[in-house]
């Protein structure tokens, strides 16, 4: 049996990226194998008659359409709402992904609005999570992004997000203790 043949078909029957200890697993094969099955994938798909790439995101692998075919294909098999986000949720969104982990109060400092209603749909999403409490008075919830937004955007990580100039950086800069009540609402 040919490992890259069986990892094709391991990776086409799932939805989700698979590990590489699952891909081994599942294919009864050794990691050196699934390694070098992998990197026959790639180079198969790296060429221009493929549709598909194998792509990593997180720390998985799956099956894809070829980022430059996907704009042709998202109106019959992409999601119908992953392009509805609202421009609020996805202001929301981009401070989580470059300010994780980020509270509440934090994001609505950055907005200058409430973002309860906006963390609550792109929790629905399974865009954002509930990471952990802040250590400070009343330990409040703080957020990062999901595997699933790292899916949507094609990221193999959060270092894979685009860089800020200067003046977008400071746009997600959180204000520290020290400055008054009154600087923060003057800004």
């Amino acid at each position: 049996m040919n490992d890259s043949a069986l990892i094709e078909a391991i990776l086409y029957l799932e939805s989700e990226p698979l590990d590489g200890a699952s891909i081994c697993r599942i294919a009864g094969i050794t990691a050196e194998r699934t390694e070098a099955a992998l990197e026959t994938l790639r180079e198969r798909y790296a060429n221009e008659d493929s549709g598909m790439e194998l792509i990593a995101i997180s720390d998985g692998f799956m099956l894809s359409p070829k980022k430059e075919l996907w704009e042709a294909l998202r109106e019959r098999y992409g999601k119908k709402n992953e392009a509805k986000l609202s421009r609020a949720a996805m202001e929301t969104l981009a401070i989580i992904a470059y300010s994780q982990p980020v509270t509440r109060a934090e994001i609505e400092s950055i907005r200058g609005v409430q973002a309860d209603n906006m963390i609550r749909i792109l929790m629905e999403r399974n865009l954002v999570r509930e990471t952990g409490k802040k250590d400070i008075p009343g330990k409040p919830s703080q957020y990062g992004t999901t595997k699933e937004f790292l899916r949507l955007f094609r990221l193999e990580s959060i270092g894979d997000l685009p860089k800020l100039s200067d003046a977008d950086t400071d746009k997600f800069e959180l204000f520290s203790s020290e400055e008054s009540e009154e600087e923060i609402k003057n800004n």
